[in-house]
């Protein structure tokens, strides 16, 4: 193994032979350059780790670097080393990191079937294919950065919903990919992107629409004009404030009549308990039932499954074009359900208890402000002030339903002639001006003001 001073002279005079060989650098210790047989000239650094360790990483091709610029890198290295590191481990770490399309399949296969809903993997494995695949699936885990989220959100803009499902999948990601060893702590790149706003929202059930609704299920079921299992799982959708998909699952082995409990196994939230009421409890003492059906609301054709959300949403919609009522979700059940509870003045605690929710904001979400209560709250609020400003002031009660006279509107003189008030006088000018330039009876002195002192000694 020759030692010489490596230069360009020497370097393009090395000439390749049967087998590797390496010419060493006399002048930074453990530098050298390989030539191939093929005639690839390659520098490498060779040294030795603060654990003992021996390495040889390669630091480029020559032609690539030039002697001098090698030499350099070298000296870094090795000053590195002095310090601890390991640079030729760490330039083997990054080219065995594993891309982005890796990071997606181990997502999947280690962690979302294992913790997720089947429809919660389905959507996951199709915005990874889709949208996160296509324009990040090359890089490098570590490498991908803010700028490369927030330009795949805008190039998601027009589908606002999509987008904000697909950062939240990559956050995820990201962040397992911290605990998988990926990435460095605390370095998930979808922090501070922010998401689209969704503009949907769900219409609420009004009270008028809530007589009409169970008017026609009341009659349905005197008349037979619904089948009794859909009248059935609507029913017990409002009682239960449940999700749509927790009336179609429910089974009779979950019902301990007894405790007067529901349980739910496997809901959307995980294992879920609600209390059975009276109402619910009526609702399935009087309910029908096929004796080889374990489901509370089996399919119609085929009692051994339970009824499929397509059967149940044509239903509902019937329901509501039959009852008079304009069309609203399966969820507006739930939203209405939840309304009442809220409004049933029953503590925070036991509300989220009712609806499953995990989170006072998702239970605050389902909540709908209803006309009535704001008003009155609005009144009570007024007339609090009303005894504090005038105490013995008389209680003022506001007629409900009727509307309020409007004030006559005078006119202000925005063109033509000037504009003249009740007592006579009027704005100065045919254009506006504000109540402060006018003069008149209508215009009263601010006390403290030149104009009160003007005004005082003339009246001496």
């Amino acid at each position: 193994m020759a030692k010489i001073k490596l230069t360009k002279t020497a370097v393009d005079a090395a000439t390749p032979k049967d087998r590797d060989y390496e010419l060493r650098d006399t002048l930074v210790p453990g530098f050298m350059v390989k030539v191939t047989p093929a005639g690839r000239k390659i520098f490498m650094l060779q040294h030795q780790t603060n654990s003992g360790v021996r390495r040889k990483p390669a630091i480029g091709r020559f032609g690539e670097l030039t002697v001098e610029q090698a030499r350099k890198i070298a000296q870094d290295w090795l000053a590195e080393v002095r310090q601890g590191n390991d640079p030729g481990a760490e330039k083997s770490a990054a080219r065995a990191a594993p891309t982005m399309k890796q990071l997606c399949d181990k997502f999947i296969e280690d962690y979302s079937k294992l913790h997720n809903k089947p429809s919660t993997v389905e959507g996951n494995e199709l915005n990874i294919k889709n949208h996160i695949v296509p324009r990040l699936g090359r890089m490098k885990v570590y490498e991908v950065t803010r700028a490369d989220i927030s330009d795949l959100m805008t190039a998601m803009s027009d589908r606002p919903v999509i987008a904000n499902r697909t950062l939240a999948c990559l956050s995820k990601m990201f962040n397992l990919s911290e605990v998988w060893g990926y990435r460095r702590d605390g370095s998930n790149p979808c922090r501070h992107v922010q998401k689209y706003a969704e503009k949907g929202s769900t219409r609420f059930i009004t009270d008028d629409e809530m007589r009409k609704l169970y008017a026609y299920l009341n009659k349905a079921d005197a008349e037979g004009l619904e089948h009794p299992f859909l009248t059935l799982a609507i029913r017990l959708q409002f009682e239960f404030a449940a999700r749509m998909s927790e009336v179609l699952s429910l089974e009779w082995n979950w019902i301990d009549v007894d405790q007067r409990r529901v349980t739910w196994p496997d809901s959307k939230t995980g294992n879920i308990t609600k209390p059975l009421s009276d109402e619910a409890y009526h609702l399935l003492s009087e309910a029908p039932r096929f004796e080889d059906s374990p489901f509370v609301c089996p399919s119609i054709f085929d009692p051994s499954k339970s009824m499929s959300e397509n059967t149940y949403h044509h239903g509902w919609g019937r329901v509501l074009k039959r009852a008079g009522v304009p069309h609203v979700g399966t969820h507006g059940i739930r939203h209405r359900a939840a309304t009442d509870i809220a409004n049933s003045g029953v503590p925070l605690k036991v509300g989220m208890a009712l609806t499953a929710h995990k989170t006072v904001a998702m239970f605050m979400r389902y909540i709908h402000n209803e006309d009535a209560p704001v008003r009155s709250a609005a009144d009570v609020v007024a007339a609090r002030r009303r005894l504090v400003v005038t105490p013995n002031a008389p209680a003022i009660i506001a007629p409900e339903h009727e509307a309020l006279e409007a004030a006559p509107v005078r006119e202000t003189g925005l063109s033509g002639p000037p504009a003249v008030l009740e007592d006579g006088s009027d704005t100065k000018a045919g254009n506006y001006r504000p109540f402060r330039h006018r003069k008149g009876d209508n215009r009263a002195v601010p006390p403290g003001t030149r104009r009160e002192a003007i005004s005082a000694g003339a009246a001496e």
